[in-house]
């Protein structure tokens, strides 16, 4: 993509309401989920959480200051 072609799509997004904005990222969100390389970092990271990688809710709001 070019730098013209990138500047008029992040000017036309910025002019969206923020309902259409959401819907246009939940959109490009799917897209980066269904390529390759997005299923990859998903097994990536679930691998990871089997191994033992997993933050549980408790430690999660300490770590956040919540708890």
């Amino acid at each position: 993509m070019t730098a013209a072609i990138e500047l008029d799509l992040k000017q036309r997004l910025a002019q969206l309401s923020e309902r259409d904005r959401l819907a246009m990222s939940a959109y490009l969100l799917r897209l980066k989920h269904q390529s390759e390389r997005g299923r990859q970092d998903i097994s990536k990271i679930m691998q990871e959480m089997d191994a033992g990688g997993k933050t549980g809710l408790s430690k999660l709001a300490a770590d956040l200051g919540h708890g």
